[in-house]
């Protein structure tokens, strides 16, 4: 698991209202630059680099940590909410029992994303560059 010392690259969905939204309040609460933010979807994105192909890295949130550990899913957002001191949040995701299940149900959530983002009418509205995302706040969050 990630430490203090280290930080953290997230490749995520830009235009995937949830995903954006949830980099958005991240970034809001890094203080200390801990956290860098990749929008897959930017013109000119290369997985290449790192190994993985668009798909996989559409499929779950990955992050790779500056020693180089890859953490994929729940695992990319323990270290996240750990590094800007809200790792409290995601207290439940560290019970190792329970891990199975909140993997079973973030996987499910990160496949059914666009089709609940259309249901509850929350439609893409990230914009990313150089590392910062900004997104439109819909009523629905405020």
């Amino acid at each position: 698991m990630i430490t203090m010392t280290e930080s953290l690259t997230l490749y995520f969905d830009g235009p995937c209202y949830f995903c954006a939204a949830e980099m958005r309040r991240l970034e809001s609460w890094d203080r200390l630059g801990k956290l860098k933010f990749i929008d897959i979807a930017e013109e000119g994105f290369d997985p290449a680099p790192l190994g993985k192909d668009l798909a996989a890295l559409n499929r779950e949130l990955h992050g790779w940590t500056s020693s180089g550990e890859c953490l994929v899913g729940i695992d990319s957002m323990i270290a996240a909410y750990t590094l800007v001191n809200r790792g409290w949040m995601v207290a439940p995701l560290r019970v190792r029992p329970l891990r199975p299940v909140f993997r079973l149900l973030y996987r499910s959530f990160a496949d059914n994303r666009q089709r609940i983002s259309s249901m509850l009418g929350l439609k893409p509205v990230a914009t990313c560059s150089s590392g910062t995302c900004s997104v439109d706040r819909n009523p629905f969050w405020k």
